[in-house]
């Protein structure tokens, strides 16, 4: 495997950031078509999205027949049937409020509630929430591409992750993108018990943020740990300790890798192994 450790460079993380701020701008219109039909779940899981490689984007659970999913590839809204025929609206060059209208046509054409009349319960980042219109001329595709990439490949790891502590009680949830803060992630509970004290490990890949303007992979230990008596970081990564205690992996920091996959897998799957040893341990 190629191994060039350079990190992104200024313009790509500019071009990562713009292709970020569309698309968690976008998602919001899949997660409020769900708020609007499904049964609220007590841990609001209902609005959340998972990872569908085949249309190399995001999808709503089921809504009746319908799912609801935001394709990276070519940038589109799409509404897609159980017989797999599915209804797709171009983003780039389109306003928000003209995909509202639309996403609301075929929800409503299908039964189901109009999405663009529910307010959610969270505010978008400054620079997401101004998003009125998606600039075809902003983002190339390849930006919305690597975006997927790192997604994707997380995806995968982070699956993988799941099946390995299965066995674990209660064990890891589903691997699922929340769409307020846009990432994608699964939390393997070590003990039962109230959520706020019992043991367990958060992990998963944010697109960037206020914390880190990049995709990061993170390995976050619940309760946090001692920052005075933290393991050994795995490569390539560092422990993050100002606000909270985490492992964290940059897309600086892992670099140009000819396999993103095999990169995001060497980090998170041993990270996962040194954070639940030491969460366990205390």
């Amino acid at each position: 495997m190629a191994d060039n450790q350079e990190g992104i460079s200024v313009g790509q993380a500019d071009a990562l950031r713009s292709a970020r701020n569309h698309a968690h701008k976008a998602l919001q219109h899949v997660t409020r078509a769900a708020r609007a039909n499904l049964v609220a779940e007590p841990d609001d899981s209902q609005s959340n999205v998972g990872w569908d490689s085949a249309s190399n984007g995001f999808v709503s659970h089921p809504i009746g027949e319908l799912r609801v999913g935001l394709g990276f590839s070519d940038f589109t809204l799409f509404v897609r049937h159980q017989s797999g025929v599915a209804e797709q609206f171009p983003l780039s060059g389109a306003s928000d409020a003209e995909v509202a209208q639309w996403l609301d046509d075929q929800l409503v054409a299908n039964g189901h509630s109009r999405a663009s009349t529910v307010e959610l319960p969270y505010a978008l980042p400054d620079d997401a929430a101004a998003i009125e219109g998606y600039d075809a001329d902003a983002i190339a595709a390849s930006d919305f591409a690597g975006l997927a990439d790192w997604f994707g490949a997380t995806a995968a790891s982070l699956m993988h992750i799941t099946e390995t502590y299965a066995a674990i009680d209660p064990g890891p949830s589903p691997v699922r993108c929340w769409p307020h803060h846009f990432d994608i992630a699964t939390y393997i509970a070590l003990e039962s018990g109230d959520p706020e004290t019992a043991k367990g490990i958060g992990v998963g890949l944010s697109p960037g943020d206020e914390g880190y303007d990049e995709p990061y992979l993170y390995i976050n230990p619940w309760p946090h740990l001692d920052a005075a008596s933290l393991p050994p970081a795995v490569a390539p990564g560092h422990w993050h300790s100002e606000g909270y205690v985490g492992l964290i992996a940059t897309a600086s920091e892992i670099g140009k890798r000819e396999d993103l996959g095999t990169a995001i897998a060497n980090f998170l799957e041993p990270g996962v192994d040194v954070a639940i040893k030491a969460r366990m341990a205390t």
